[in-house]
């Protein structure tokens, strides 16, 4: 059976609701509503929709602010929001869009324009999810933080190492565990991050190489995760392979089956100095390709 999208409609305003159900339900969409900021975040607790068609203007909470907390929590931060407003000034379009969301459609309401936006940010959602699952399975640890170091989403991988590293936190927190916040102030300090740039922490006897990874969205850091458990056969490899620290840190990670580039971000070093440093590790062990470094490492961490 073909997946029906889900749409949270939320509006005050009853004949508003009723025209915003009809429309969405004649295109064959499954339709959730809630008439107030309050009651929109209750109901996320149980069901996340697709996409959130969001009134700016209610009495209590507003749109605007319903957005903002959507936004800080992580479990539902990815979910597209589309306002609906009868106001016309600029400046509350821009505080809108400031909040997250991702479009606006102002009334009344021209439903073709409506239903295209809709099938656009599905679409864009959908494929953000993907590649968020992709990086998922492809074991990658990794967490995208906003400008102002909030996290806002993170790989089952992240997710795994941040509750070692605190057993209290938890995936809705919308920040990362104690500790890390304050490891990554340096990296996150540059306008713009610079992408490779990393850092080391250890907290709770865990050690963790932080790097900054270029990220496709605007105003989205992305960082990769490296538990460091490779200590002992770093300095196996720096002993038994005549090899400096670092050539030992480039066989170890050439070992594992990682390219220059990612041995790159890891180190926090650029793709050239690693090839420099794979040089003068063949020309150590005495030989001329990744695969017989490899197998030389493997026997020295191993005797």
């Amino acid at each position: 059976m073909p997946h029906k999208d889900t749409i949270l409609v939320v509006d005050d305003n009853p004949d508003s609701l009723r025209f915003l159900v009809d429309t969405l339900d004649a295109q064959n969409m499954t339709v959730l509503i809630a008439r107030s900021g309050e009651a929109t975040l209750e109901l996320l607790g149980e069901v996340q929709p697709d996409l959130i068609l969001m009134d700016a203007v209610m009495p209590g909470m507003s749109g605007i602010e319903t957005t903002q907390a959507i936004k800080r929590n992580p479990a539902t931060a990815h979910i597209p929001v589309i306002f609906i407003t009868g106001l016309g000034d600029p400046d509350h379009v821009v505080a809108a869009l400031g909040t997250g969301g991702v479009d606006y459609v102002r009334k009344p309401i021209v439903v073709e324009e409506l239903l295209a936006r809709i099938r656009v940010h599905l679409a864009n959602a959908r494929a953000s999810s993907r590649a968020r699952l992709a990086l998922g399975l492809a074991g990658r640890s990794l967490a995208a933080l906003d400008g102002a170091g909030a996290l806002v989403w993170c790989t089952p991988q992240a997710e795994a190492l941040f509750l070692r590293i605190d057993p209290a936190w938890t995936p809705d927190s919308g920040a990362l565990p104690e500790g890390l916040a304050g490891a990554l102030e340096g990296l996150l300090s540059a306008e713009p991050a610079q992408p490779g740039a990393s850092v080391r922490a250890s907290l709770r006897g865990i050690d963790i190489d932080l790097a900054t990874v270029e990220s496709e969205r605007a105003g989205e850091v992305l960082i990769k995760l490296a538990e460091v458990r490779e200590d002992g056969k770093v300095a196996a490899l720096q002993k038994q392979g005549g090899l400096t620290r670092r050539e030992a840190e480039v066989l170890l990670w050439v070992s594992y089956g990682k390219t220059n580039k990612t041995i790159s971000e890891i180190l926090g070093i650029s793709p050239r100095t690693v090839n420099k440093h794979l040089e003068q590790v063949f020309r150590k062990l005495g030989v001329e390709t990744r695969a017989a470094a490899t197998a030389i490492a493997v026997r020295l961490m191993t005797d």
